[in-house]
């Protein structure tokens, strides 16, 4: 009787019923079902670019897992912050744009020698998503060869925006923090990160 309250039928043929209570467990489902997408970054560090799109990522999902990718990393030119710097910063970043804590996790998932096992990790370390956003080659190449949905995010100032543009900045002595929200800037300052991303790059070319 339930069933034909929700569907709103008077009477209920027995050859249809399967298919209605498929329908309804389907409407269940979908009612229920958080619309979760995914953003993998490696975050050295995150910048003015990465807030354009995860409040691009905001508007189409119900809430977002921000990878920390490469997350065993640390203390190299390439990758100079810690895991934990990285997460502070994306929360200060997110804070000072005004992005609510119930709107997005914060997950690290580290590198695996065998690229083919990392989409199986990353499935096992979050929770149930719907789709996956980056613009990255290997990362699509790989989630796409697991069937999972992937789209792209619009380019925000590429050519500055960008971490690796910000490392160069901050080797060569070079304005860096309009890049940057300015939390960010400030917890980079207080940690003494751009000694730390100098003093690496001679360290690498040793």
């Amino acid at each position: 009787m339930e069933l034909l309250k929700i569907f709103g039928l008077k009477s209920i043929k027995k050859s249809k019923s399967i298919k209605i209570i498929k329908h309804f467990k389907t409407h269940v489902l979908v009612k229920n079902l958080v619309f979760r997408g995914v953003y993998v970054g490696r975050f050295q560090p995150i910048h003015i670019g990465h807030c354009h799109a995860i409040k691009y990522i905001l508007r189409e999902v119900d809430e977002l897992v921000i990878i920390v990718g490469s997350s065993q990393h640390s203390h190299t030119f390439k990758n100079p912050f810690t895991c934990g710097e990285r997460i502070s910063m994306i929360r200060l970043a997110l804070m000072e744009n005004n992005i609510e804590h119930s709107k997005y996790l914060v997950v690290p998932i580290p590198d695996v020698e065998n690229h083919a096992v990392w989409v199986s990790l990353v499935v096992s370390m979050i929770p149930r998503f719907v789709r996956v956003y980056s613009n990255d080659p290997l990362t699509k190449r790989l989630f796409e060869e697991a069937k999972i949905e992937v789209k792209e995010i619009p380019l925000y100032e590429r050519e500055k925006y960008s971490a690796t543009e910000i490392r160069r900045r901050i080797l060569n002595g070079e304005e860096w923090q309009e890049l940057l929200p300015t939390l960010v800037t400030n917890f980079i300052l207080d940690i003494d990160g751009v000694d730390r991303i100098q003093r690496l790059k001679v360290t690498d070319n040793m």
